[in-house]
């Protein structure tokens, strides 16, 4: 296994429904629209941040995986049962995981916050509390060391 780096960077990630989540767990893939697709989102890992449909849960940040590759296809071969969507010729980035992994606590969020992608590092990952405690000073992509 790799070594986790304290500087690996993370892209924290929107998730609106749990179906999204369900995704995630059982195919170990999550989408992005080309169009909409933020810069360094070939990141070490990705954090999701999910919606008001989850609960208990909406408005914090509880679940992590690392990131094993992507590949550009489009939004129809990705959700064939949704085959007739408007945006079903859409190009979407498929973002391969490896096993979500819970966080020991989840990060919260005080109040709602409109939140796509934002960039962390790891450690701020690991150590934080509320969404304040991940959001880094310049708002630069983190420079990892190489391997």
């Amino acid at each position: 296994m790799k070594t986790m780096y304290s500087d690996d960077s993370v892209l924290v990630a929107y998730l609106p429904t749990p179906a999204d989540l369900d995704i995630i767990r059982q195919q170990n893939w999550y989408r992005i629209p080309q169009a909409n697709a933020p810069t360094g989102f070939q990141t070490v890992y990705y954090a999701f941040y999910l919606g008001k449909k989850f609960g208990p849960e909406k408005w914090s940040i509880p679940y992590f995986a690392k990131q094993l590759g992507h590949e550009l296809v489009q939004r129809k071969t990705l959700l064939p049962t949704e085959a007739n969507h408007p945006r079903a010729n859409t190009l979407y980035y498929k973002v391969q995981l490896g096993p979500l992994q819970r966080l020991e606590r989840p990060i919260i969020s005080l109040r709602w916050r409109r939140v796509t992608f934002f960039h962390t590092t790891f450690d701020r990952l690991l150590q934080a509390e509320e969404i304040n405690d991940l959001l880094l000073k310049g708002g630069g992509l983190v420079k990892r060391r190489a391997p």
